[in-house]
């Protein structure tokens, strides 16, 4: 017994030992774990966004009155969808759920992580408030400690309201009441019950669940939390099932602010930054790369309907100026696909040169048969041309030959991911589920100024909180694509395009400037209409279009173009652009010009070619042609055609343009030379009756001499004087029986 009595003393003063380590651990750890009453509604805290100047452009408080929502105000639907989705034990607990947090626990150490945060609504209230995202341990015990102190100071729909008054929402909505607003355009006391369940599902993500960018994922995820609710008894199942048949009602509301669409754009980036957003509650200041006069300028233009228009810095990768009607959606993208999706893959894939020529002809790939824009049918044209008056079939043909696949490759490299029901041919024309948005395609286009390397851009430049923490920086992270060289002569091809194209309309610019057009509709009129051009310095994208699809009478190379290019004289009111690159990794060499447009062969010149026969053109490096052409050092032509007609033999010769003959006539070991010239499609010879034989020599001639081909020797002829046996015909000795004659 007394040696029973010894052990439970020893476990009891070891775990005593443990929870008095524990304690002092706790205590340690969380001595600085203050509870600020301010802090749980963000008093007197701005968020401060600079222009690329230094400059300010806004400040927002988020201590705004206005915008705060008394509990009590709110329909029961409202606190219940949040209560749902977040804490169904919210009433009943101290502030902390011990049986989740075990839950949590264990299936933490199962995964080797801290996936699992089995946080309360109090928890969470202090998280936001008072802590940083850090998956700690220091922190977590921080964080119940705090929210101890919180559960012993309020009640719990104070701590509820303070929650709803502070809870992020994405879109820089800190609050119920400015999701609301934001979201839904109305007070958070009229919000029904789907709206209310929308907000609910924003929570997890705002970025991922936002009906603007992700209206399918928003739908199901609002569908969620509906479902909790019923669950939980707030809502019975007849009112579930036509709730979830409801369609989402989220319309964003356009803001009359100075740069508005601007600053839309630098909160919407603010969702995709991975850091605390919670951390700007305490002040901080935005540092963009908004340039005022460039934006300025583009707001005030005159756009003949729904419009956008983004201007980007080469170097930077910085957004220097953006505007947009429609809120920034995804459009078709129409002709302005083929530099992306076609041409440049299959230049880097080696598949195509730029002289390439191809069959523009009608086609039918299983069903599938695209027409140009203008119902017609050209012939061979060369790829340059294809891209620069933008015809459809080439497109479709190169790509057709190029495979899906391979130009999957170049997108996912540029961080376009595929869709399965994309991934056919009518990717050539930008037949895309969702399109593009104009930033995401200026983006692309931006690869070609830029050497080949793929870099997004940004508003934001960087975060820098209130003590002068660095929250955020825009690093120039770069992801190659494609070689210079290809670079190089998507360049080449769309100044051209800018010159005498589709988008001729910027030819008068004396510098370089590249450019493609794109117009997507039908003939009952057009939707969305595009130029995208660039220069060394800058991309500038301008959409023109309807929001709700209505047809217009708008194309890409004629308003969309007057408008880029008064973009471009603006930008170049005092400065010069560089010319951009059409060289670098590319090689000149010259082809034989003949062989080229008869042939469609590509064969490098014979070093005695003609001037006349030679075509420079430009290739990337490592794909120069192999073959060389002799054609002039050893002239080769096919066997001319003999025959005697009324005594007259006849020599028909192939033409060859550069070529002079030597005609022999040879009878009895005599020979005697009958003709020495240039070609002529006929040689006649009238000599006396007898067997003879004929020889054609072809020669080049220049001023480093007389360069011979071989001596074609032709079948002999038989001249009598009854005009009968024009022609020796020589016995088929090979099929005479010898051995059984």
């Amino acid at each position: 017994m007394t040696k029973l009595l010894k052990i439970l003393t020893i476990i009891f003063l070891s775990l005593l030992a443990v929870f008095g380590t524990l304690l002092l651990t706790f205590t340690i750890i969380t001595k600085d774990a203050v509870l600020d009453a301010n802090k749980l509604t963000g008093a007197g805290q701005k968020v401060i966004i600079y222009d690329d100047n230094g400059n300010e452009v806004i400040s927002a408080s988020l201590d705004d009155k206005n915008k705060s929502v008394a509990l009590e105000d709110l329909q029961p639907h409202t606190v219940n969808a949040f209560i749902a989705s977040e804490d169904r034990t919210f009433y009943s607990h101290n502030g902390l759920n011990y049986k989740r947090m075990v839950k949590a626990f264990f299936k933490n150490i199962a995964a080797g992580s801290f996936k699992e945060g089995a946080s309360t609504i109090s928890q969470q209230l202090i998280k936001n408030t008072h802590l940083s995202n850090d998956k700690t341990i220091k922190r977590k015990l921080k964080e119940i400690k705090l929210t101890k102190k919180l559960e012993s100071k309020y009640s719990k729909n104070q701590i509820l309201e303070m929650y709803l008054n502070t809870i992020y929402f994405g879109h820089s909505c800190y609050g119920l009441q400015s999701a609301a607003q934001f979201y839904f355009d109305k007070k958070a006391e009229t919000l029904n019950l789907e709206e209310s369940a929308t907000l609910v599902g924003l929570l997890t993500s705002p970025n991922n669940f936002s009906p603007f960018k992700n209206p399918e994922k928003s739908l199901a995820r609002r569908n969620t939390v509906l479902k909790s609710m019923k669950t939980c008894g707030f809502i019975d199942e007849e009112t579930y099932n036509n709730a979830i048949k409801t369609p989402l009602n989220a319309k964003r509301q356009v803001t009359d602010n100075k740069c508005g669409d601007y600053l839309n754009a630098v909160f919407d980036e603010l969702e995709e930054i991975d850091f605390n957003h919670y951390a700007l509650t305490n002040g901080c200041i935005i540092k963009t790369y908004l340039k005022p006069d460039e934006q300025n300028f583009i707001e005030n233009l005159d756009y003949p309907c729904d419009s956008s228009v983004i201007i980007t810095d080469n170097a930077t990768g910085g957004v220097s100026a953006y505007k947009s009607s429609i809120n920034g959606a995804k459009r078709q993208i129409g002709s302005t696909a083929k530099p992306i999706f076609v041409y440049a893959p299959a230049l880097e894939e080696k598949q195509i040169n730029t002289f390439t020529r191809i069959l523009d002809e009608k086609i039918d790939y299983g069903g599938y048969s695209p027409e140009n824009f203008d119902k017609k049918y050209h012939g061979f044209v060369t790829v340059a041309d294809s891209l620069k008056y933008s015809y459809n079939v080439p497109a479709v043909k190169t790509l057709n030959a190029l495979t899906v696949d391979k130009t999957e490759k170049y997108l996912t490299a540029m961080n376009l991911k595929l869709d399965d029901d994309e991934k056919n041919l009518s990717l050539a024309l930008g037949g895309m589920k969702y399109g593009l948005t104009l930033q995401e395609l200026a983006d692309r286009y931006s690869i070609f100024p830029n050497g080949g390397s793929y870099r997004p851009s940004r508003f934001i430049k960087e975060i820098v909180s209130n003590d002068g923490e660095i929250l955020y920086k825009h690093e120039s992270a770069k992801n190659n694509v494609y070689s210079q060289g290809t670079c190089s002569l998507m360049n080449e091809m769309l100044i051209d395009t800018a010159k005498s194209g589709t988008a001729k309309k910027l030819k008068n610019l004396t510098y370089d400037v590249a450019a493609k057009t794109g117009t997507c509709g039908n003939s009952e009129g057009n939707t969305d209409a595009y130029t995208v051009c660039y220069t060394a310095e800058n991309c500038i994208a301008v959409w023109l279009g309807d929001k709700d699809n209505d047809r217009t009478q708008i194309t890409g190379g004629n308003q969309c173009c007057e408008i880029a290019k008064s973009t471009l004289q603006m930008l170049y009111s005092e400065h010069t652009p560089q010319k951009l690159d059409t060289t670098s990794g590319t090689v000149s060499v010259n082809i034989d010009k003949e062989d080229y447009e008869d042939n469609d062969k590509i064969i490098l010149c014979d070093t005695l070619c003609p001037k006349l026969n030679v075509l420079t053109v430009k290739v990337l490096e490592g794909n120069e042609p192999k073959e060389q052409s002799t054609k002039f050092s050893s002239p080769s032509i096919p066997i001319p055609t003999i025959s005697v007609q009324n005594g007259t033999v006849n020599i028909e010769l192939c033409h060859a343009k550069y070529y002079s003959y030597i005609i022999k006539r040879t009878k009895n070991s005599k020979t005697e030379e009958i003709y020495n010239g240039k070609w002529q499609n006929l040689i006649s010879d009238s000599p006396e009756d007898g067997f003879y034989t004929y020889t054609v020599t072809p020669y080049f001639e220049n001023a480093d001499g007389k360069f011979c081909g071989q001596e074609i020797k032709l079948p002999s002829v038989n001249l009598s004087k009854d005009g009968q046996s024009p022609q020796i015909k020589i016995p088929d000795i090979a099929q005479k029986d010898w051995f059984n004659q």
